[in-house]
């Protein structure tokens, strides 16, 4: 009997179960969570896409706990972000910690759940576009005309506390033209345009990134008319100025490299050595000894004491007639420890 009971309920729930294949109906398709965004490094808001419905009415809950702990919290506002969003106030919002968010698809087929997504508040803020971009031509008298640009922060960021620093970047472009060019400002909220070509009409945008995070979207186009008698840009004398530029350095480069020899011996001369009065040099470099010592007044060979001590005072006498050019000797040297004789004592007769 109860064998009986259990089959028929089988039975019946597959009927049913093939009744509502053939109308289409169907268990819901897995959701995805495709984006977190923080304005202000302070709220967060997560979207996602819903997957197929099944034909039938689907509820969709977004669920959450953190890093560590296993009590699981339901989106606290499902409104404020629009459609398929749940926006979390300062209150439920936390800095340095990751949320682990899923979203659940549920209606009368069965249900699914999305994969899990991680947060961490402090790496997905994404500002809102800076405000109050105004456009002003200045035309100083002493100085090239030029382009100034001004903007605010976006209203939400607190940036005078420091709580979140902003950089920015700026492009602009002729209205008719297709390429933009932008330049980084920085952390500055002024920038000026100095090369702009007159009787052209200007967009401009800019737009804002913190430290941790992403680029937020470019600000409204505000435009400006450029005057016909506004500077042009003067690329062609800095051209002149590149090309006079290299021609002297290559010829700089040249001239040292056909006269470097020349410049060097100019720049440090050689230093002359010591010569003895009345020598000739070219002696020494021929290595003949019976004309070095007959140069020197001595005519027998070897030489003897007297050729010795006359060569040693000879040397001394003009050693003092060119005041000093020879080096000192030492104490220890051959030469000072015999005993100096008077001018033409030893000499033959």
């Amino acid at each position: 009997m109860q064998e009986n009971v259990a089959s028929t309920v089988v039975f019946i729930l597959l009927l049913f179960l093939n009744i509502s294949l053939l109308n289409g109906q169907s268990p819901p398709g897995k959701p995805e969570i495709f984006k977190c965004r923080s304005p202000e490094k302070e709220t967060f808001t997560c979207w996602w896409k819903p997957g197929a419905d099944g034909g039938l009415p689907t509820n969709y809950t977004l669920t959450y706990h953190k890093e560590g702990e296993t009590f699981t919290h339901e989106c606290p506002d499902y409104k404020t972000g629009g459609p398929n969003s749940c926006y979390f106030n300062k209150k439920h919002t936390s800095i340095w910690t990751i949320y682990i968010i899923t979203v659940n698809a549920t209606n009368q087929m069965g249900s699914s759940s999305s994969d899990p997504r991680y947060v961490d508040v402090t790496y997905i803020v994404e500002p809102d576009p800076p405000v109050n971009l105004t456009l002003e031509l200045k035309k100083p008298e002493d100085r090239k005309p030029y382009l100034w640009i001004k903007w605010l922060p976006p209203t939400l960021v607190d940036v005078r506390s420091g709580w979140l620093t902003l950089q920015y970047e700026i492009r602009l472009k002729p209205e008719k033209a297709a390429e933009w060019e932008t330049h980084f400002a920085g952390q500055q909220t002024q920038f000026k345009i100095l090369s702009l070509y007159p009787g052209q009409k200007y967009l401009v945008q800019v737009r804002c990134k913190p430290d941790h995070g992403f680029w937020s979207e470019w600000s409204p186009e505000s435009s400006i008319q450029i005057p016909n008698d506004f500077s042009m840009k003067d690329t062609t004398l800095w051209i002149f100025v590149a090309i006079l530029s290299a021609v002297v350095c290559l010829i700089m480069i040249w001239a040292v490299a056909l006269k470097g020899y020349s410049m060097v011996a100019c720049i440090l001369p050689p230093v002359p050595g010591p010569k003895i009065k009345g020598f000739d040099t070219h002696l020494l470099e021929k290595g003949k000894s019976e004309e070095l010592l007959s140069a020197l007044g001595c005519q027998d060979f070897p030489p003897t004491s007297d050729c010795e001590d006359l060569l040693v005072e000879f040397l001394e006498v003009d050693d003092s007639e060119d005041q000093q050019l020879m080096p000192a000797h030492s104490k220890e040297h051959p030469g000072q420890e015999r005993e100096q004789r008077p001018a033409g004592e030893g000499r033959r007769p």
